[in-house]
């Protein structure tokens, strides 16, 4: 049941956000925070109520790419029309993006914004990769979003088995949070409530069918959130929620459900690739050549410590994929730019000519 909303900050509003607000001249506006993301509509929310909220054209014909568009988690400035309706006017600029790249597109999907905490599901059962977990937490590190594992569903496995497994991610991942839960037991339930704080944004990440849905519903104290069983042919999850929303808390957290995602293409987040693998990172300042790729090139601290077992093979194959991912997206994006511009200015040197052609017919 969600928490009773009586103070804007209940919303997850903070200093941050005021101060865009009065800067921008948009302090005498209401605003609203974007709960639901639907085809077409938003659903948002403030002390006064929820509101089915649209953008206008003008906003559609500026926006350049769909990160100009609102999104679960962002703050808007809205004019209330009708009863419970509501056109959003204009984005407050946002404290956190956390974002990836559409699958088999070089079009970038946002996530969720303003969020303080990303809790990475995994599942003991189904496809647990590591691999996916250190892509998750370099897109959060890039945002400058803590990220969190919960490694769910533990009562399908022994005790023994359990501790490996944290063992194996906090060799590969440092020194990280890991909240072991499970669905049918309850256990880790009452330690994953107590980390969720007050008026804090927290985004539930992970594959279908890893039980993130039924986490939430837990935290509810009920069945809110629609939720299917694993296909047991496949093993895998069926996508239960299909949208993004924000759900509020007793405790008064506030917590994202998200549709399940079994690729998480990078975008431009060399820097929380860097966050992320560190120990790569560091190594890396003792490389003969200051543009070394590690793979090849003579003198590299990082293949070295590789060839001596110093850092785990799997990590640096995984560290070399996702840079390489992001190289590709960072040129790409660029190339794009560069057309984009070009484009400009055909268009500007069109209408100059046209202007002439006019000039002398009459």
């Amino acid at each position: 049941m969600d928490t009773k909303i009586t103070k804007i900050e209940d919303l997850g509003w903070d200093e941050f956000f005021e101060s865009n607000r009065v800067k921008l001249g948009l302090d005498v506006f209401a605003v609203a925070r974007v709960i639901a993301e639907h085809k077409g509509a938003y659903k948002v929310k403030n002390i006064q109520g929820e509101y089915l909220a649209k953008i206008t054209g003008k906003q559609m014909f500026e926006a350049m790419s769909r990160e100009d568009y609102p999104a679960v988690g962002d703050w808007v400035v809205i004019a209330e029309a009708e009863q419970e309706q509501a056109v959003i006017k204009k984005i407050l600029p946002r404290k956190t993006v956390m974002k990836r790249k559409n699958s088999g597109k070089n079009e970038t999907q946002i996530i969720a914004t303003n969020i303080d905490v990303a809790f990475v599901i995994e599942a003991v059962d189904r496809d647990y990769n590591l691999n996916r977990i250190e892509r998750y937490f370099a897109i959060a590190k890039d945002s400058n979003i803590s990220p969190v594992v919960i490694l769910n569903k533990i009562d399908l496995i022994s005790q023994e088995e359990l501790d490996l497994k944290i063992t194996e991610m906090k060799n590969r991942l440092g020194d990280v949070e890991i909240i072991p839960t499970s669905n049918s037991t309850e256990e880790g339930l009452e330690r994953l409530q107590k980390y969720i704080t007050k008026n804090k944004t927290y985004c539930f990440l992970g594959s279908s069918g890893v039980g993130k849905s039924s986490l939430i519903n837990k935290l509810l104290g009920e069945e809110i959130i629609k939720t299917e069983k694993i296909g047991a042919r496949s093993g895998r999850g069926k996508h239960a929620t299909t949208v993004r929303e924000m759900y509020f808390l007793a405790n008064g957290g506030i917590v994202i459900d998200n549709p399940g995602v079994r690729e998480v293409g990078m975008t431009d987040a060399s820097t929380g690739i860097n966050n992320s693998f560190n120990e790569i990172t560091a190594l890396a300042k003792g490389c003969k050549y200051f543009d070394c790729t590690h793979i090849h090139e003579p003198g590299c601290a990082v293949l070295f410590a590789l060839e001596t077992g110093k850092i785990d093979k799997d990590k640096y194959t995984n560290y070399i994929n996702l840079k390489k991912e992001t190289g590709h997206y960072e040129m790409t994006q660029s190339e794009k730019k560069k057309k984009e511009r070009q484009f400009g200015k055909f268009i500007k040197n069109a209408k100059r000519d046209l202007k002439k052609f006019r000039h002398k017919d009459y």
